[in-house]
């Protein structure tokens, strides 16, 4: 973005001018030294077949600044974690798949289920977990990266912005988001745009100032799925296992590091991935689960800071929403004309109408159940429920990382 305007409490790195990709890169490498870098990548097995994952690997075989990279592999068989290991031998770094449905993975989270330890449900959220864990475990990296495996426009850029603000000890930062506009040939990003933010707004006039709320209304795309951090976040942060992560992640920073500890930047000049369809009629798939669980979330943190929410104010919340909602749609309308985008008024109302029955669902629940789903245990508790854990884990990392199963096929037939 062409801007250097700071709004909010969180600090803005924006992207200025033409940066020097290769003397940040240079400066990443001699800062790895003292605060090696790990990157956690998340994917389901579907993401080796598509196109968007083949050009991630391609641009990180140039990146010679990473200490590890931990695939958080989910969805796959044991001969698809077989080529998964295979697809990601041609990276020059220590590479390891966590095989999350893999029977050793599996195993430790029963363990941790029979020690009353919160495992989340299956998904990204629990994916990322276990990834995080292991790089606990080895105790080799003091920054964690993590960025989605189906970004379509990814270069080198990307991370090394990413990176850069916790790598670097002169900045001080301990928590990076990054951020970035979603424009094509039309405008991007109706979750952040016509979601999230006349949500988070229309909260605060019922509630009045509230700190939290102050907090994720800085962040200029809160929904973004890259951040980086210290290596203590990772221990001591729960994470949501829904689809309510990239709140949840904010809202358990917030409580655990200071703001001027915190930054958002500005990693692309565009960026695109794999689009999420609306599902306006199903609430267990697309934007409207997505709407649901973020809106559960925001509610549920909201909460635990003490602040009420009554059925009477979650009854005008929804047309306070959609009040907010309509006058972005306004302003978003005028902002591609004057830039000659698509844009398509009917499309931008019919997600509204989605998200405002969204709302409406995740308020059901929540007035049901105010707790709900518990989120994922810190791996600073399970360590201290089960203290040989992180041992357990690198061997369980490692023997799958050493497994053949057609050499073991092969055996059981002879």
């Amino acid at each position: 973005m062409s801007d250097f305007y700071q709004n909010g409490v969180v600090a803005v790195l924006h992207r200025l001018g033409q940066p020097n990709l290769e003397q940040l890169e240079a400066e990443l490498q001699r800062h790895a030294t003292a605060n090696p870098i790990a990157l956690v990548l998340p994917s389901l097995y579907a993401e080796l077949e598509r196109p968007a994952l083949k050009g991630i690997v391609e641009h990180l075989k140039s990146v010679r600044y990473l200490n590890e990279i931990v695939v958080a592999l989910g969805q796959a068989s044991a001969l698809e974690f077989r080529r998964a290991k295979e697809y990601f031998k041609e990276l020059p770094h220590t590479v390891r798949l966590v095989w999350v449905d893999g029977p050793r993975v599996q195993e430790i989270l029963k363990r941790l289920v029979s020690h009353e330890i919160d495992i989340g449900l299956p998904g990204k959220g629990q994916s990322c977990w276990i990834a995080f864990g292991y790089v606990l475990a080895r105790r080799q990296s003091k920054v964690i990266a993590l960025h989605d495996c189906d970004i379509l426009s990814y270069n080198r850029e990307y991370l090394a912005r990413l990176c850069y603000p916790v790598a670097n000890p002169n900045l001080g930062y301990e928590f990076c988001k990054g951020y970035y506009s979603r424009v094509t040939d039309r405008l991007h990003g109706r979750v952040t745009r016509l979601f999230i933010t006349p949500l988070i707004r229309s909260l605060q006039q019922q509630v009045g100032p509230q700190p939290l709320l102050t907090f994720l209304d800085s962040f200029r795309y809160p929904l973004a799925g890259e951040f980086a951090m210290v290596r203590e976040l990772a221990r001591i942060n729960r994470i949501p296992g829904d689809w309510g992560l990239e709140i949840g992640v904010l809202a358990e920073v917030y409580r655990n590091c200071a703001l001027r500890r915190i930054c958002q930047a500005d990693i692309a000049d565009a960026y695109e991935h794999k689009h999420q369809t609306l599902s306006a009629d199903n609430a267990e798939a697309g934007l409207l689960k997505m709407c649901i669980d973020i809106t559960k979330s925001l509610f549920r943190n909201l909460a635990s800071e003490g602040v009420v929410l009554s059925d009477g104010q979650l009854k005008t919340l929804r047309a306070t929403y959609l009040q907010a909602a309509s006058e972005a749609i306004r302003r978003y309308e005028d902002d591609a004309a004057i830039n000659s985008l698509r844009f398509d008024r009917h499309e931008e109302r019919t997600a509204v109408e989605a998200f405002l029955k969204g709302i409406k669902l995740a308020t059901d629940v929540f007035l049901d159940d105010p707790l709900g789903v518990p989120m994922i245990s810190n791996w600073s508790r399970v360590a201290a429920a089960v203290p040989d854990i992180f041992g357990r884990l690198i061997e369980a990392v490692e023997d799958d990382h050493e497994w053949d199963p057609t050499v073991e096929s092969k055996q059981a037939r002879a």
